[in-house]
């Protein structure tokens, strides 16, 4: 592993253990050239995803960006870290495990409107307003019309 200080090749592991309910592994590392330390997450990828992005490019799944929007959508509710990332993990995890190494941009964008809405309502809403590209007041009023009564139906 490359020392994100220095460049130097050679890192040591100092520490390992469990993390993420044992989705991840934790490494502590310390740097022989400049002495910094580090932490890096060691995780299982079942497959390699593609993202198909809605004007036709291909991208390669990227959980940071993922983890990035959720966190956005979360950011001032009570939710705490622990649950952002077991929700992306559980996201990943899906979309690994459906066999199609390509998956449109769309469909991960509704598993995680499906996902916020269990996990938060207010979460939900704020990922929905930009995933959907709302642009007025109305856009707002129609899809809480909507969420009220999907609400009622349950």
């Amino acid at each position: 592993m490359k020392c994100p200080f220095c460049g130097a090749e050679d890192t040591q592991v100092k520490d390992s253990r469990p993390a993420e309910d044992g989705a991840a592994i934790r490494r502590r590392r310390a740097c022989a050239s400049c002495g910094a330390r580090f932490t890096t997450f060691e995780r299982v990828q079942l497959r390699e995803i593609t993202v198909l992005k809605t004007d036709g490019r291909r991208v390669p799944f990227d959980r940071e960006k993922l983890a990035r929007s959720i966190r956005v959508a979360c950011r001032k509710r009570p939710v705490d870290e622990d649950r952002i990332e077991r929700l992306v993990n559980s996201i990943q995890r899906r979309l690994e495990t459906e066999g199609e190494t390509e998956i449109p941009s769309r469909k991960i964008g509704e598993i995680v409107m499906e996902s916020l809405r269990e996990l938060d309502q207010v979460a939900y809403v704020r990922f929905a307003s930009v995933y959907r590209n709302f642009s007025e007041a109305k856009d707002f009023q129609a899809f809480l019309g909507e969420l009220g009564s999907a609400g009622s139906a349950d």
